[in-house]
């Protein structure tokens, strides 16, 4: 049976011929100790592409994406049965985000039909990449005060402009960006949505190095890049549409809610969850009861974070909970990854910071882990943002004043002036 195979299989004998195929076509792995693929190093997005071509070849490959844009159109149900069969099989998992569970996801709610034949299909077939071209230098979670301009002349769109934290950018091959087309109007009524080639002229790419010597990140600048109509994802300035969708995705996918996610394993090491009585036991504090006390609490908030997936995805999929509640999953990743990264330093102690030599000496990832441990608080908007969104717009909560609600954006005051 092929990716094209047009025969609904139960999910019993989908799950049986993945076990099979698995076994004989994917790499296998041990997930207590997986390898890791380095977002930073292109090596890592050949050979995810690689793999993402064997998932294809084997009839596994966007399993949740309709038929007609090269998926296989099944049931959530499914996704999920091959996740827990692939667990100890090598994964293409850094395509998921922000490739699949996040653009894709958009393009298929709001683009062209164009763009779906031709995106979609490229990603799950593992001949594209795609990636976000969204905040902007002196944006900061103002996602709707975006500067970085479309222009009309003749029959195209000329961008000038910036972006950056654009997460594997350089890996990309299209990108989702966000523009100015209106400057007449209030903030939110002004904007489109583009579908960028990133290997087009008038786009230069440089890459970010964080504190903690990655490189993931990338910064661009547009410089008269020239697009036709059919870039525009949904309507000319109707992109904030298009971009509440993605965020509403992104959200999703940061706390471990999409269905187009394929694979559920640590696509890094930060992802992995700190092995809090190994640390404990390696300092010599596995009897300390209050150490045990620290570790308890983790590991409980660890399952009750995978239980607050499962029953919210299954809300908004009957209805029960408005689209937005996706933020729920989101803001409790967040909050429960700082709080096992805390709790493992916490139990590290001075070993997670000097080198002490001998078996403590692993122990010093911690303290470089916590320098980013708050990646999950602004993914997708910062926490303070999925706090507003969930109260104005799943509890129905008065919204928040903003100054330039309805104000034209040529008239609203940035920066200095």
């Amino acid at each position: 049976m092929t990716q094209t195979a047009v025969a609904t299989e139960s999910l019993a004998d989908f799950t049986a011929r993945a076990r099979t195929w698995l076994a004989q076509n994917m790499p296998p792995i041990d997930p207590d100790d997986p390898p890791f693929s380095v977002r930073a190093e292109a090596a890592s997005w050949e050979r995810a592409k690689e793999l993402q071509k064997r998932l294809h070849a084997g009839g596994f490959a966007g399993i949740c994406f309709p038929r007609e844009y090269g998926g296989l159109g099944l049931d959530y149900a499914y996704q999920k049965a091959f996740n827990a069969e692939c667990r100890c099989y090598e994964m293409p998992l850094i395509l998921n985000t922000p490739s699949f569970t996040i653009c894709a996801a958009t393009i298929l709610d709001m683009g062209s039909e164009e763009q779906k034949r031709e995106r979609i299909s490229a990603a799950i077939r593992g001949d594209e990449i795609l990636v976000q071209l969204l905040s902007e230098p002196n944006g900061g979670s103002d996602l709707a005060g975006v500067i970085t301009r479309a222009d009309r002349v003749g029959d195209k769109w000329i961008i000038n402009g910036a972006k950056t934290w654009s997460t594997s950018a350089f890996a990309g091959d299209y990108g989702l960006m966000l523009a100015r087309t209106d400057w007449t109007v209030p903030k939110h009524e002004g904007l489109t949505m583009f579908l960028v080639p990133l290997d087009a002229p008038g786009i230069t790419m440089r890459r970010i190095k964080e504190v903690n010597g990655n490189e993931e990140f990338c910064e661009e600048f547009f410089d008269g890049l020239e697009l036709g109509d059919g870039a525009v994802v949904g309507a000319v300035n109707d992109g904030w549409t298009v971009a509440s969708r993605q965020l509403h995705h992104e959200r999703r996918a940061v706390g471990g809610g999409s269905e187009f996610a394929s694979g559920t394993g640590a696509e890094n090491a930060n992802e992995m969850p700190p092995d809090h009585i190994g640390i404990a036991e390696a300092t010599g504090q596995g009897d300390d009861p209050r150490v045990q006390d620290l570790a308890g609490r983790a590991l409980v908030r660890r399952a009750v974070k995978q239980q607050l997936i499962d029953h919210v995805s299954a809300s908004i999929g009957n209805g029960s909970l408005p689209p937005n509640a996706g933020t729920l999953i989101r803001l409790f990743h967040a909050e429960t990854t700082e709080l096992e990264v805390d709790t493992a330093l916490a139990i590290a102690g001075t070993a997670g910071v000097v080198d002490e030599g001998g078996d403590l000496e692993r122990l010093l990832d911690i303290g470089v882990r916590y320098l980013s441990r708050q990646t999950g608080s602004l993914g997708g908007g910062s926490s303070e943002m999925a706090r507003n969104v969930i109260s104005e717009r799943v509890l129905g909560f008065p919204r928040e004043y903003a100054a330039d609600r309805g104000v034209p954006f040529n008239q609203v005051k940035r920066g200095k002036s």
